[in-house]
């Protein structure tokens, strides 16, 4: 049964993780038949900079997932509705000043990533017009985060369908249709983050598809959860000291602050990694590249078992049932255990295979040769980290989530700092698996 509701959790999440990236892949597929390699460098910038923007505010979807599961587990769907309506609140503040400081923020991030002359006006021009789509982008972080505590992943992954979906028919015919170039290219993309924010907007007020019948040109929730969630006398009756006042509480803000303090740490360790790969050439830099895909590989399956985690952990934490919680725990291990064996044998076996698939450079696929089993042990170092990340934000215990990224933040640092000198891109593996192991050993032991 236990097994059941995991995999109920998991499995769309993991389709909605492997769907995600098709967005920037759809956005190169098409720039790179227009004839010049600019506009594939532009979309790549300019995808990077809203990837490390919006992923430093991905408090707004975990936030609201942990403390909406454990609303979800105590039966209070009044305060299921106000978690919702609060973090889509923060969404469109935070957008609002995005999009006030849309000129200084352009220029910072095409200073440090520091783009040739021809790409760089192109990656200004896609990032003008895309960043017009983070109101969508931070609102939808806030509905995917409360649909996963409402234990419903299945919503999120038909929004990333559908949000491919547009996206495709949109740049194709801005770009091939109109002759928009990267400018079609990144309207598309806007185009596509609405079309997703108001289906998934459009199924809360609906209480789900299943749940709403148009009786009589009249439309009428059915279900007895969505009834106490929609029409509880204090759902909208919006929380605030006064009606002119934002006011968030306080286990709220300490749960925000938490997750972003922790997630400037996981940047700064990624951007370094990077950076340090960069510096010992174009090979080793494309290397780590196509390596990390087989991280990013494994980090879509764990994902999902940590979405399982926020959802039935935060359930069960709120509705204090410790046995269940137990159970979960338990269980998530064993599946935890079961993919890291998975995907080592598939590394093992299929590693090499898969980056000849990625390229076909004679320098990149031999010096890959040397490093590539680095990325078999990615499972063993990285599996505990992203269960218990998952628990850990089920039950908001980011406290414990800050800490962890911190101690493991200056272990990767040491770890390059001493290591990288005598065993260069070796040491930089090694740091980066450390890091990996160091927070699932701390969160391990730390855990309530």
């Amino acid at each position: 049964m236990m097994n059941r509701q995991i995999l109920r959790i998991a499995l769309p999440a993991i389709v909605t993780n492997i769907t995600v990236p098709l967005l920037g892949l759809v956005d190169t597929a098409i720039v790179g038949h227009m004839g010049d390699a600019a506009y594939i460098g532009a979309i790549a910038v300019g995808s990077m900079i809203f990837n490390l923007v919006y992923w430093v505010f991905g408090f707004l979807r975990m936030g609201t997932s942990g403390l909406t599961a454990q609303a979800y587990g105590r039966g209070d769907f009044a305060e299921a509705r106000a978690l919702l309506r609060r973090s889509v609140l923060v969404a469109v503040v935070v957008s609002a000043v995005l999009l006030v400081l849309q000129w200084p923020l352009c220029e910072l991030m095409l200073e440090l990533i520091g783009p040739t002359a021809d790409v760089r006006p192109l990656a200004a021009t896609y990032f003008y017009i895309v960043v017009w789509g983070a109101p969508a982008s931070l609102g939808l972080f806030a509905l995917t985060g409360w649909y996963i505590g409402m234990q419903d992943t299945r919503t999120p992954m038909m929004v990333s369908i559908l949000q491919n979906v547009v996206n495709i028919l949109a740049s194709l015919l801005l770009v091939y249709g109109l002759d928009m170039k990267v400018e079609g290219v990144a309207l598309g993309t806007v185009i596509a983050q609405y079309a997703g924010v108001v289906m998934a907007g459009v199924k809360v007020e609906g209480g789900g598809w299943k749940a709403v019948l148009v009786e009589g040109g009249r439309w009428r929730v059915k279900g007895e959860m969505f009834k106490r969630l929609m029409y509880s006398p204090s759902t909208f009756h919006l929380p605030l000291s006064t009606r002119k006042t934002f006011h968030l509480p306080p286990s709220t803000l300490k749960t925000y602050r938490d997750i972003f303090l922790r997630t400037l740490f996981l940047v700064a360790v990624n951007l370094y990694f990077t950076r340090a790969g960069a510096r010992q050439g174009a090979t080793i830099l494309a290397v780590n590249t196509l390596l990390m895909q087989l991280y990013l590989l494994f980090s879509y399956v764990m994902d999902g078992f940590a979405y399982a985690g926020e959802a039935l952990g935060g359930r069960y934490w709120g509705a204090q049932d410790m046995p269940a919680y137990r159970a979960v725990v338990r269980r998530l291990f064993g599946w935890g255990a079961a993919m890291t064996l998975l995907f080592t044998a598939v590394y093992v076996l299929g590693g090499m295979p898969f980056l000849h698939l990625l390229t076909d450079e004679p320098s990149v696929v031999e010096a890959s040769r040397d490093y590539v089993w680095w990325a078999y042990l990615i499972p063993v170092a990285g599996v505990a980290a992203f269960i218990w990340e998952g628990i850990f934000i089920g039950t908001t215990q980011t406290r414990g989530m800050l800490i962890s990224s911190f101690i493991a933040a200056v272990v990767f640092f040491v770890g390059t700092f001493m290591l990288t000198k005598t065993m260069e891109n070796h040491g930089l593996w090694l740091s980066m698996l450390l890091y990996l192991l160091t927070r699932g050993v701390v969160q391990t032991i730390i855990r309530k």
